[in-house]
């Protein structure tokens, strides 16, 4: 690759970045106003807010890991400088992952509409169980955290030590660990919040098939309220589907290592990675009502600062 494409997708990718900082902090912000005014969050609000703290330091951390990279690109890929952003990546993607799964969840256990016992006890359960649920993924995520830090630690000593089974070189030896190690735990740890997130879209596709063939027998319309708020919130899944994919095909190769370092291919890499994390939270404010109303009473105030 030419190297001003290269700096192209460089650009780009801290343009998307930066994207991403402004609109999860402005999340971040609202919710947290909102939580000092009134004393309590909703627990969707409660889950909004972790996802956008989650993405908004993950994005932090993404655009010094890369910085660093871009400065010192030798010294990066065996370097403690691996470690120590991997330390802090590792556990802020999977809570990411694991905050975009409940949200999901949350969602569909408020718009779907089935009458099943389970469903309706996960209903009233579901809500008072959110601090709880945040708890576990924060913990889940340390756990996933201590299992990649091993493996990020013990290519560290072997660069240092170099002595590998066999007659391998240390390119060799790391490269499967990517293979054996990095690859199956990578995919393992993402594809359970991953699994859990198709779940809630497939019950809510579910939910709105059922109600649409019930209003249909009973001769009424298909744009009652309920229709409605079931294809908006199928329609903001759906784009959420797409995204989270895309972040999660993108991180299960790049843990294989196709994409290294030293690839002409490693910034558009990174923007795949991060489009979900960039993209996502604005679709997050144009679908809720007080992130919405927060955005305009901003860019009114902006409005008025410039007449002024």
């Amino acid at each position: 690759m030419q190297p001003a494409v290269s700096a192209c997708f460089m650009l780009l990718f801290v343009l998307l970045c930066v994207l991403g900082i402004l609109a999860n902090g402005f999340i971040v912000l609202v919710l947290s106003r909102e939580r000092m005014r009134r004393g309590r969050l909703l627990p969707s609000d409660v889950i909004l807010l972790s996802l956008g703290a989650s993405r908004f330091c993950l994005q932090c951390v993404g655009m010094m890991n890369n910085f660093y990279y871009y400065l010192h690109l030798e010294e990066y890929s065996t370097g403690l400088a691996r470690q120590f952003f991997g330390l802090h990546w590792d556990f802020l993607n999977s809570a990411t992952f694991w905050f975009g799964s409940w949200l999901s969840v949350l969602f569909c256990m408020k718009i779907a509409s089935f009458t099943h016992p389970t469903f309706l006890w996960l209903r009233w359960r579901l809500p008072g169980s959110v601090p709880w649920l945040l708890g576990a993924s924060l913990l889940i995520s340390f756990l996933v955290t201590l299992l990649f830090f091993w493996g990020n630690h013990a290519v560290y000593q072997g660069f240092l030590i170099r002595k590998y089974p066999g007659n391998m070189t240390f390119q060799q030896w790391s490269r499967r660990l990517e293979i054996h190690y990095f690859l199956p735990l990578k995919f393992i740890t993402l594809s359970v919040p991953c699994s859990v997130f198709l779940v809630s879209i497939a019950l809510l596709i579910n939910s709105l098939r059922r109600h649409r063939g019930r209003m249909r027998r009973g001769g009424h319309g298909l744009q009652d309220p309920s229709s409605q708020a079931h294809t908006r919130a199928l329609k903001s899944l759906v784009s959420f589907l797409i995204l989270y994919a895309l972040s999660f095909a993108s991180l299960v190769i790049d843990a294989a290592g196709f994409f290294c370092s030293q690839s002409d291919w490693y910034w558009p890499w990174q923007i795949l990675i991060y489009l979900c994390t960039s993209v996502h939270p604005y679709i997050l404010i144009l679908s809720n009502l007080r992130l919405r109303g927060g955005c305009r009473q901003l860019l009114l105030l902006v409005r008025g600062s410039q007449l002024a």
